[in-house]
């Protein structure tokens, strides 16, 4: 594998790095911090949806479905996992089995694990999140406790309840070594 001036291997010569977790817990925040101090490519995955739609996902599940923004993601999910690439995933991206089994034999997963409660307080009174929208805290806690146990199958595991630079650091030297 090719090295890098600071030690370790280049970013091109790893394996995709893939942040799960739930909504608020920062993973485009960390991803694109990771990406910059790596010199690797960052894809936000509901970003490069919303560049396909022409659209904002609010937008996509209020004029197309549900099912819809989920076939985006399934189509453009191959693309964004390319060798030393940072990807951000949607929290709910890994609830189908086939998009996991993808993202789990072709990257490394690092689950950026926030508790419930201070992912609310990031996230609840945020416009554009569709699936908050309308929707009870329970109901979103449910939710959330739902997926909780993909996220869970991660290689590994980062508080994600910190400073994101924090975060960023650590799993910078997870990916990186």
């Amino acid at each position: 594998m090719p090295s890098n001036p600071r030690g370790g291997t280049s970013a091109l010569a790893r394996k995709p790095l893939a942040l799960l977790g739930f909504m608020g817990s920062g993973k485009t925040v960390v991803g694109a911090l990771v990406a910059a101090r790596a010199g690797a490519r960052f894809h936000d995955l509901d970003l490069m949806i919303e560049q396909e739609a022409g659209m904002t996902i609010a937008d996509i599940f209020a004029t197309r479905t549900e099912a819809a923004f989920r076939a985006l993601e399934k189509e453009l999910l191959p693309k964004a996992l390319t060798p030393g690439s940072v990807v951000a995933l949607g929290g709910g991206t890994l609830i189908d089995d086939a998009n996991w089994r993808l993202v789990a034999t072709q990257s490394m997963t690092v689950y950026l694990e926030v508790p419930f409660q201070a992912m609310w307080g990031r996230v609840h009174a945020q416009s554009g999140r569709p699936l908050i929208a309308g929707r009870s805290r329970d109901e979103i806690e449910a939710l959330f406790e739902r997926r909780r146990p993909r996220y869970e199958e991660s290689s590994c595991r980062v508080d994600g309840d910190r400073p994101a630079e924090v975060v960023a650091a650590e799993v910078m030297r997870l990916w990186c070594g």
